[in-house]
């Protein structure tokens, strides 16, 4: 195993040590803590907070920030934070409107976070739950669909809608709106290894990908010889597109997410591909966001979410945002 390590048990301790060192106008550290919050709280508002394991970088810390995040709680890699952990970050990011917490489908985040919510006394939370993945009705880590990268969308829409003042019931609908309209499928070319493991996940041929991809390493849903790029991003937009969302004549946006070692030429060709089909489906894009948003450490692969829009939510994604990862005007 070749990583950029000291030892393995204290890799996200010097992850988040590093990520606040660089990034200090952004986010700090709850002291002792894996919490991340907002350098500059933002007082009456309601507090969107999300978290899981580490290994996904940048989300969910990355995300911290004005128009997203206001607290991310990571986990060791691959595995739930703690709710002591998650309780933590609810106290310190409510801002006197309650607390909308995103919890992506896997069982030990949902579990956690909702004892959390239970210790958190006096303070309003509510929870919503991503689950966009098309490519599995059940997993190891789950019962119904995973959550995966189109949790990003969550993330921007439901904080922008919080940062322009909304109660939390109303910033908990619009998080429910985009679960209900974005829809997600991956793929990978070689998988991950957690440092604490020290190998992959599991083996792949150097002819051969694996569809239906999770964000934690686990095999997908079949193993196939690999295919031409456009190949590939037709046989996931043919999952996506024949799903439960009708997008024909909608406007759209498009992530097309590295899984952490993917290089960004290959994202752009992937893309390419996406509009192409889009434009000849007469589905008009109105944002696209190519790069590493919810990685999974080293895996080469991707996945393409779309999420159908509608004047609410298109306002909200395209309002400001400035983040670690994402920054826009």
């Amino acid at each position: 195993m070749k990583k950029f390590i000291n030892n393995v048990e204290n890799v996200e301790n010097e992850m988040l040590e590093g990520m606040v060192d660089a990034y200090p106008e952004y986010v700090k550290r709850l002291p002792g803590l894996d919490v991340i919050v907002r350098s500059e709280k933002k007082e009456g508002k309601v507090a969107v907070i999300s978290g899981g394991g580490s290994g996904h970088e940048p989300t969910h810390a990355g995300f911290v920030g004005k128009g997203m995040l206001d607290a991310a709680v990571p986990g060791a890699v691959y595995t739930s934070p703690t709710p002591d952990q998650i309780l933590e970050a609810i106290k310190a990011a409510d801002a006197g409107k309650g607390v909308l917490m995103v919890v992506k489908n896997y069982t030990g985040d949902v579990m956690n976070f909702e004892m959390a919510a239970e210790m958190a006394d006096d303070i309003e939370t509510a929870e919503v739950i991503s689950n966009d993945d098309v490519a599995v009705e059940d997993s190891l880590y789950t019962t119904g669909r995973r959550g995966v990268a189109g949790t990003i969308f969550i993330h921007k829409i439901a904080g922008a809608k919080a940062e322009a003042g909304a109660n939390l019931a109303d910033v908990k609908a619009v998080a429910e709106k985009v679960i209900a309209n974005v829809r997600t499928m991956g793929v990978a070319l070689k998988p991950s290894t957690v440092p604490a493991a020290g190998k992959p996940g599991f083996e792949l041929g150097e002819d051969e990908m694996e569809l239906g991809i999770g964000i934690h390493g686990e095999p997908g849903t079949s193993r196939e010889k690999i295919q031409p790029a456009n190949a590939i991003v037709d046989h996931l937009l043919d999952k996506i597109m024949n799903d439960s969302v009708d997008y024909s004549g909608s406007e759209v946006a498009v992530m097309v997410n590295g899984s952490g070692a993917t290089p960004a030429m290959e994202l752009y060709i992937l893309n390419k591909r996406v509009h192409d089909v889009l434009k000849e489906k007469g589905i008009k894009i109105v944002k696209t966001y190519v790069g590493n948003y919810m990685t999974s450490i080293d895996m080469a692969g991707a996945s393409i979410s779309l999420l159908k829009l509608d004047d609410e939510m298109k306002e909200l994604l395209l309002a400001p945002a400035d983040t670690i990862a994402l920054t826009q005007d």
